[in-house]
C-alpha cells in the first residue's frame, strides 16, 4: 500500500510518493511555487497526482487537514475536524474533557466551507510532525528564566 505526502506553506506545495515500508524510496509527485493555501489550489494538486484513480491514503499536517476537509481556516470557532472543541468557550477550556464528536463535514456547518476533497479514513496523521510542534509551542510557552527552561 502506498501513501502520498502533502504539505503546504505560504511559498509552496508539495506532495511526495512514499513506498509503505519505505522499501523504495520516496518519488517527489508535485511542488507549486508561489500557490496560494486554498481549497482550489489542493482541489488541482489532487487531480495532477491523479488521487480520485488510485485513491493513496495522505500523510498532512493539521492545516492541510483543514483544507482537504472543507474547513475554514484560522481561528476559528469549531476547528478541530475530528471534534466540536469550541476555541472560544474559554471556561471549559481545560475543565471539559469530552467534547461531542463531530457528526458531519457538511458545508455551512460548523466552521465547514467546502466539500470534503477527500475521505476523512484516508488522511493519516504525521505523528512526529506533531510531536515536533508540540514540543516547539511548549518551549516557545516555557517562562525563559524558570528553572524548567534552564534545565531544557
Amino acid at each position: 500500500m502506498n501513501g502520498d505526502f502533502i504539505d503546504s506553506s505560504k511559498v509552496s506545495l508539495k506532495a511526495v510518493l512514499l513506498h509503505n515500508g519505505n522499501v523504495l524510496p520516496s518519488i517527489p509527485v508535485a511542488h507549486a511555487f508561489g500557490i496560494k493555501e486554498s481549497n482550489h489550489s489542493m482541489k488541482q494538486l489532487l487531480k495532477y497526482i491523479k488521487y480520485d484513480t488510485y485513491k493513496w491514503n495522505i500523510c498532512v499536517d493539521l492545516k492541510v487537514i483543514a483544507l482537504l476537509l472543507g474547513m475554514q481556516l484560522g481561528f476559528t470557532k469549531f476547528s478541530c475536524f475530528l471534534c466540536e472543541w469550541d476555541s472560544r468557550d474559554m471556561a471549559h477550556h481545560y475543565v471539559k474533557r469530552i467534547w461531542p464528536a463531530r457528526k458531519i463535514l457538511e458545508p455551512g456547518h460548523k466552521n465547514v466551507k467546502h466539500h470534503s476533497l477527500v475521505e476523512s479514513s484516508r488522511i493519516l496523521l504525521p505523528p512526529l510532525h506533531i510531536k515536533l510542534g508540540l514540543m516547539k509551542n511548549f518551549v516557545k510557552a516555557m517562562h525563559c528564566n524558570g528553572t524548567a527552561f534552564l534545565y531544557v
